[in-house]
């Protein structure tokens, strides 16, 4: 797919020819037409009809700047992968989760440039090469509407699948423990690749919360499966509900 291209292109599109949104970088000729307009004229008329000298590169570059939203140029996220590939990121993402480099970017996106009347979407789809370094196009907010629910729906699905799968007692409470160890050592990774400093004490803090969360999961789904107030399996008693 084409590096950063809108979501309405899929992923296994060849890329485009890069044209879109460049302009020639030959400028306009200084000259152009000053023939004809000294031609009647004296050494000394022509002397002093000269052709405005072009605005410098400097100051164009300084007038694009300026265009830019303050927040905008202030945002520092995803500043660990500045010289990083739309693929790199996406192959990254597709062996370890279901969403893709586009809904990763947006989602995060979406979270930092939300109001109180909602989620500034017009802002991030015009500025998104500013923002995030390896989205290459801009993006309409359509499209950006669209990978934000692409990146909810996923996450719903994944939900639901990987609860069920931990109610269902397809995992031992071993292999929980594994799934979610896993599962958390990717989202810290894309965490620090965002820039969020994450101390040892609040990551332990964290698994250990979560380890705490799953095992209650479990062991009330085992209540829920058996008609018994004691597991058959852990042996824990369970107050069963008229």
């Amino acid at each position: 797919m084409t590096e950063g291209a809108p979501p309405d292109e899929t992923d296994v599109e060849a890329a485009d020819d890069g044209s879109t949104g460049h302009q020639s970088d030959e400028p306009a000729a200084a000259g152009d037409g000053a023939d004809d307009a000294t031609t009647d004229s004296g050494p000394a008329d022509s002397a002093t009809e000269q052709t405005a000298p072009a605005e410098p590169a400097s100051e164009t570059a300084v007038s694009e700047a300026s265009d830019i939203p303050s927040d905008v140029q202030k945002y520092d996220r995803f500043k660990k992968i500045e010289g990083g590939t739309y693929d790199r990121a996406n192959d990254f993402l597709r062996d370890r989760t279901y969403i893709t480099a586009r809904e990763w970017a947006i989602a995060r996106l979406c979270a930092d440039f939300r109001t109180e009347t909602g989620v500034e979407m017009t802002k991030i789809g015009e500025n998104l090469p500013e923002l995030v370094p390896f989205m290459t196009d801009t993006y309409t907010p359509q499209a950006v509407n669209q990978a934000r629910a692409a990146f909810e729906d996923k996450v719903r699905k994944a939900g639901a699948t990987f609860l069920y799968g931990a109610m269902c007692d397809f995992f031992t409470a071993e292999d929980l423990d594994d799934v979610m160890y896993e599962a958390t050592e990717v989202a810290k990774f894309l965490l620090e690749v965002e820039g969020v400093d994450l101390a040892v004490e609040d990551e332990m803090e964290a698994e250990d919360r979560i380890s705490s969360v799953m095992r209650e999961v479990r062991e009330q789904s085992a209540a829920l499966r058996h008609d018994e107030v004691c597991c058959p399996e852990c042996g824990n008693e369970f107050e069963v509900d008229e």
